[in-house]
């Protein structure tokens, strides 16, 4: 099983201690190239940092996530420009909106998503999205930008049918996190990742945080790490009513698709 995780937050500081173990342990059980998250100013030049510590293996995206949009200034839009320019940089993001914390205020989310669309459309590469409580504004910035992006995913979906099939309609990608797992929260997901086409459906840790709760034994910390990403896709296959192994092929083949990741030698 060959697998790719569309999202881990490995610059995290739970991982300072232990970060080479963690990637080697992911490494070990098939995960065989991630993209890591950057989705502040200070992560997203850490991610394009590990990605280059990690050639081939490590990838990286570059973006202001909505809490942070407060800090989306002149100069940092000029930042996550330079970022992009790097070939180990393969999508603009996280960026998009989250009316659910309210972090930063909405007018200032919404400017800073539009500036970072503005990139993925100057630069072709493919946006990293984030919507949470925010559907309507969501695709409404979105349509503004309608046939300009090369293409988009929206990362760790766990909202409603009716989202997921504006979200197909619009030919977008879908990843899947250890959401699916929660028999509080993502029950609802069981039944509705059957409708996304497998050429669109990617898989994803979202590591450190939304660990699988049906994983057994927990580990003790409580900490999602890469590693677990074969749980989360034995659990999609599952719903989807496939093997494990198809459920993996088909969402490497998404992944290295959407991303442009070269495939592994031999």
């Amino acid at each position: 099983m060959e697998l790719i995780d569309i999202g881990a937050n490995l610059t995290h500081d739970s991982f300072d201690r232990d970060r080479d173990a963690v990637i080697q342990a992911a490494r070990a059980v098939g995960v065989a190239q991630m993209v890591v998250t950057g989705a502040s100013r200070e992560h997203s030049p850490m991610a394009l940092e590990l990605a280059l510590q990690y050639p081939g293996m490590l990838f990286a995206t570059a973006g202001v996530h909505p809490h942070h949009a407060v800090e989306y200034t002149e100069e940092c839009d000029a930042e996550m420009r330079a970022l992009q320019a790097h070939a180990e940089v393969v999508a603009v993001g996280e960026c998009g909106l989250d009316y659910f914390r309210d972090f930063s205020p909405r007018p200032a989310q919404r400017k800073a998503f539009e500036r970072q669309l503005q990139i993925a459309v100057d630069t072709g590469k493919p946006v990293f999205l984030h919507q949470r409580d925010a559907h309507a504004d969501f695709m409404a910035i979105m349509k503004q930008f309608d046939g300009q992006l090369s293409r988009a995913v929206v990362h760790c979906f766990t909202a409603t049918r009716e989202a997921l099939y504006d979200y197909l309609d619009q030919d977008w990608y879908v990843g899947i996190t250890g959401w699916l797992c929660d028999e509080r929260r993502g029950r609802h997901l069981r039944e509705m990742v059957k409708d996304i086409p497998a050429d669109r459906l990617m898989v994803e840790t979202d590591a450190p945080y939304l660990l699988p709760r049906t994983l057994q034994p927990m580990p003790k910390d409580r900490r999602n790490e890469p590693r677990f990403l074969p749980h989360i896709v034995e659990e999609l296959a599952r719903d989807r009513g496939i093997t494990a192994d198809q459920a993996a092929t088909d969402s490497t083949r998404a992944a290295r698709t959407f991303f442009g990741l070269p495939a592994l030698p031999g």
